[in-house]
């Protein structure tokens, strides 16, 4: 039965690709993978770019950084089609994804897309290293201990859902924190969380950086790629 496997491959560090993502990306023979803006490698194509053999066909992908439901599904039912152009030869598609494929990826709706199109064909996914677990690994902190509860917030969050959630919440971390950082941090002082917090931008890659405790850093201008973590315990940071 012909495939389209999305294949996690972390944050942005070559080496955290799954042995499992590794072997699959090998024995493929056509690579899709999310287009970079500007002409420039994505992300998920650059932690491959080492992998790839001259033989493999490579496929970017156009997915538009909007908002708009109706841009957003046009976006996906094309690139449903462009790998179906190869399905439909009986030949298996992998699609490479920064982080994993389950965690706010954009292989989700391609897979759901190509489904849509064709029935038949099996969706695989191979799990990858996610951001906060990276960040947490940069920062030389666990992200969860004992009976810690966990919340994670999207890009598409307002500020006044952050009390909701720390009402519970050992640990919250806040994803593409770039557009909100600024009410964040004033949420932050008003709870007096600023040395519980920390900020990375691009975790595991040479770009990387970490911005902790917050009380130094009231503004910052953020890439993208940047999350804010906030824990309810004091932070012991080993890699600061």
């Amino acid at each position: 039965m012909v495939t389209l496997c999305g294949i996690g491959v972390g944050p942005g560090d070559p080496e955290l690709i799954t042995l499992k993502g590794w072997r699959r990306l090998q024995q493929a023979k056509v690579i899709a993978f999310p287009a970079g803006l500007g002409g420039r490698r994505g992300i998920a194509e650059e932690v491959i770019a080492g992998y790839k053999e001259p033989w493999q066909t490579c496929l970017p992908l156009e997915f538009p950084y909007v908002l708009e439901q109706a841009v957003l599904e046009q976006a996906w039912q094309k690139a449903a089609e462009q790998v179906y152009a190869y399905l439909v030869q009986g030949t298996d598609v992998v699609f490479v994804s920064e982080g994993d494929v389950s965690f706010y990826s954009t292989f989700s709706y391609l897979a759901a897309a190509v489904q849509a199109l064709a029935p038949h064909v099996q969706i695989e996914a191979i799990p990858g290293v996610c951001s906060p677990l990276a960040a947490a690994a940069s920062l030389g902190v666990p992200l969860t201990l004992g009976s810690d509860r966990l919340a994670i917030l999207p890009a598409m969050y307002h500020v006044e859902e952050l009390a909701q959630v720390w009402a519970w919440a050992e640990v919250m971390v806040l994803m593409k924190v770039r557009s909100v950082y600024g009410q964040a941090w004033q949420w932050l002082q008003e709870h007096r969380l600023l040395e519980q917090a920390a900020v990375v931008s691009w975790a595991t890659t040479p770009k990387q950086q970490i911005y902790t405790p917050l009380t130094d850093f009231p503004t910052l201008t953020l890439p993208y790629f940047s999350l804010l973590m906030v824990w309810k315990r004091k932070l012991h940071l080993r890699n600061v």
